[in-house]
């Protein structure tokens, strides 16, 4: 089965979304002003909470189910739609992540797993059921130029929340582990938004004020792979989504992600997954689509 869109679709905010965020009921009929059911991805970030209902969604190249109370966090370089969803119930809140506090939205990419199940008689649960409420409320009524600030200070306020709740399943106690950690993370960050120019490990540690030796040796010792490898490891990440979503030749897709020699790129691509991209496109799309549907 091919897919004949030749770019993969990316939407910003609906126009009703004030100062860059809105909450959505999810009883409400339209959740989004586009077609979810077809892969995207947003120039936002997307944050679900399920009090209940069936959930069945697909991000990057992961089905998702879920039944039980959960938060979602979708992120902007994610290719991502919707299954199927039956009886919802709950919010969606969309978000520019320049509103957001950089170190709490950073953590949330780093830590949180779709889905984070909650329990329903938790405090935790209890509090973002609060949150959301009153988030939405606020919203309804608009009644003074201080609204959306309001609403950008609860959203900050609901984030910290979620990330409060991660960092209390953590382990980390010392502050080298702690500042080993913070250094991945952030590479890993930075390899996501710069993974088309930046392709020496010298790029990424003179961002981090650190030498190119001791971001590898950090890295490699967190991960088990050099810096080198994830570099690579973030363009073949688009490469696959690219694959997969568009019709683009081979040729286009290896430009796209940021390299000139398409015969370069076809090894490098093949040492990484063990498959041509041809071979990859065949095999999780053109013969096998149903399955990741």
């Amino acid at each position: 089965m091919k897919n004949q869109n030749q770019n993969i679709k990316q939407f910003e905010l609906p126009s009703s979304a004030k100062a860059g965020i809105i909450i959505v009921n999810m009883e409400d009929k339209e959740i989004e002003n586009h077609d979810i059911s077809k892969p995207h991805r947003d120039d936002h970030c997307q944050l679900m909470f399920a009090l209940n209902g069936k959930f069945k969604l697909n991000i990057d190249f992961e089905s998702i189910e879920f039944t039980r109370p959960a938060l979602l966090c979708i992120f902007p370089e994610e290719v991502h739609h919707i299954i199927s969803v039956k009886d919802p119930k709950g919010w969606m809140i969309s978000f520019d992540p320049s509103l957001a506090n950089n170190e709490v939205l950073q953590l949330l990419q780093n830590k949180i797993t779709n889905p984070f199940l909650l329990q329903q008689e938790s405090a935790f649960f209890k509090q973002l059921v609060i949150l959301m409420d009153l988030i939405e409320k606020v919203q309804s009524e608009n009644t003074n130029s201080y609204t959306q600030k309001s609403i950008h200070s609860l959203l900050n306020a609901l984030l910290s929340l979620i990330s409060g709740e991660l960092v209390s399943h953590l382990s980390i106690h010392k502050e080298k582990e702690n500042r080993s950690i913070i250094i991945k993370e952030t590479f890993i960050k930075l390899t996501k938004e710069h993974y088309k120019t930046w392709k020496q490990p010298a790029q990424y540690a003179s961002a981090l004020s650190i030498s190119a030796a001791h971001l590898n040796d950090t890295v490699k010792s967190l991960t088990g792979s050099p810096v080198s490898v994830h570099i690579q490891e973030a363009s073949i990440t688009e490469a696959k989504r690219l694959l997969y979503f568009t019709d683009n030749s081979v040729k286009e897709i290896a430009y796209e992600v940021g390299y000139d020699e398409p015969v370069y790129f076809g090894k490098l691509f093949k040492k990484i997954t063990n498959l041509t991209p041809l071979e990859f496109r065949k095999k999780f799309r053109d013969q096998d689509y149903t399955s990741l549907h």
